[in-house]
């Protein structure tokens, strides 16, 4: 069931002061639990924003939104950019620094570990990913308009804007 950011925040409100826990745990309660990631991408949207990140990882993809991975796998990711899935990413350390702060100051709290329990690098194998495109039919990934999993704005309009809620997606004909 789809909720308004309002709902969620009063929600989160609700849950964390009637459980004494405060707002901070009733919003990320109501985030990661209750919500849908087109509410969490609101969130993190009037979280926070890096425009390093955005230039730097966007120059080649979409700039994945933090809340999307957990801090392990963002941590995995940016430690290993020279060789960031055949290509070599590699960022000054000042600028790898700030990015990553930035991706693990907003990430994810889902877990995301591969069987090896190795943090999963690549958003195309989590259980959340797989389960919200588990309709997508196969031929669709292979569209040339489409390619892999991973070209979000191949079917999600605002996906640069971290918004992949259903209502603005647009599929390939």
């Amino acid at each position: 069931m789809r909720r308004p950011l309002s709902t969620c925040l009063g929600l989160g409100l609700g849950l964390g002061l009637g459980l004494g826990l405060g707002l901070g745990l009733g919003l990320s309660l109501c985030l990661a639990i209750l919500c849908p990631q087109s509410v969490q991408a609101d969130a993190l949207r009037s979280a926070g924003h890096n425009a390093t990140w955005q230039k730097e990882c966007g120059a080649c993809h979409v700039a994945y939104p933090p809340h999307l991975l957990p801090a392990a796998s963002w941590r995995e990711t940016m430690g290993s950019l020279e060789r960031h899935f055949g290509t070599d990413a590699s960022l000054e350390p000042a600028q790898a620094k700030e990015v990553l702060d930035f991706l693990t100051a907003y990430a994810g709290r889902r877990p995301a570990v591969g069987k090896d329990g190795k943090p999963l690098l690549r958003l195309t194998e989590t259980a959340w990913f797989r389960h919200e495109h588990d309709e997508v039919p196969a031929r669709l990934w292979k569209d040339s308009r489409v390619k892999h999993p991973s070209n979000c704005a191949a079917c999600h309009r605002d996906a640069e804007s971290g918004d992949f809620s259903e209502r603005r997606l647009r599929l390939p004909k």
